[in-house]
């Protein structure tokens, strides 16, 4: 009986797990498919309502009293919100200023969007000093960084800025999110490293490393909601590797040509569908 029981907490961390990191696929091939469907003039209205509805949604979270639904709400709000109002927002000023896109050998290995990004690099700075030493934050990465520079036992004297699962989540997933991007555009950067650069490398097998530590923990966790904002540092971690993999030219990423893999993409989507229904079916049934 203990051993199916910690089998179906092992499984809670794997569908956590996969449930995060079928998002990313996901998330590039929604704003790919979007890119491609819709013209220059609805592309931008749609891009706004996109962001507007992962705001509500995370808002709504807010007034959520479960955990495990606050989280996910939290979770996808904070995708469409990125997709929505940061990325394609980028992508607007990259295509109405002319941006030039960066091409190595007739390629286009970088797209004018995550040139232009690199330039919130002090936006970032300036929220992470707040996260960092200014507040009890609920984020697992933040935590994790609190806990290495020794100012974690300092944090009980502070407040937390937003005491809820819905408002973490969106935080932590944004915030991680664009660190990532920013640490890739800088390594990719030939005037700093490149992508085929030593540190480069460091940067791709350390996050692989890291994120196995991280997925070593994961599985250790029994509670859905808490599993689920585990997932994500872990997650966006292990996605840095998997983008260095990508830009080396070590796999194909379907998710760039969605269209062209469209059977590959749906079954992802269902699979990500079968894992969340699998997380509330387990909760209802730990509840009864």
């Amino acid at each position: 009986m203990d051993q199916t029981k910690e089998k179906k907490h092992k499984f809670i961390g794997l569908s956590a797990f996969m449930i995060v990191l079928f998002t990313m696929p996901l998330g590039h091939a929604a704003m790919i498919i979007m890119e491609k469907t819709l013209g220059e003039s609805a592309l931008t209205p749609a891009a706004f309502i996109l962001g507007l509805i992962g705001m509500i949604l995370a808002i709504w979270g807010y007034y959520m009293k479960k955990d495990s639904a606050a989280t996910f709400a939290g979770l996808f709000g904070a995708l469409l919100v990125w997709t929505g109002w940061i990325e394609f927002t980028f992508v607007y000023y990259a295509h109405r200023y002319d941006v030039a896109p960066l091409i190595e050998n007739g390629e286009i290995v970088t797209k004018p969007e995550y040139l232009i990004l690199m330039s919130s690099v002090g936006f970032w700075a300036i929220v992470s000093v707040l996260y960092i030493f200014g507040t009890r934050t609920g984020c697992i990465f933040y935590s994790w960084i609190q806990k290495k520079l020794g100012i974690y036992k300092k944090t009980d004297t502070m407040h937390a800025s937003v005491k809820n699962h819905s408002i973490t989540t969106f935080m932590e997933t944004n915030m991680l999110l664009w660190t990532s991007y920013l640490v890739l555009m800088f390594a990719y950067d030939n005037e700093l490293l490149g992508d085929r650069h030593p540190v480069t490398a460091f940067i791709a097998f350390g996050s692989l490393v890291w994120s196995a530590y991280l997925f070593y923990k994961l599985m250790k966790i029994q509670h859905i909601g808490y599993a689920i904002r585990y997932a994500v540092p872990t997650v966006i971690i292990f996605w840095t590797f998997v983008e260095i993999l990508g830009r080396w030219d070590m796999f194909r990423e379907i998710w760039v040509e969605p269209m062209k893999y469209s059977t590959e993409m749906i079954i992802m989507l269902i699979v990500m569908v079968l894992f969340v229904i699998f997380l509330f079916r387990s909760k209802k049934t730990t509840q009864k």
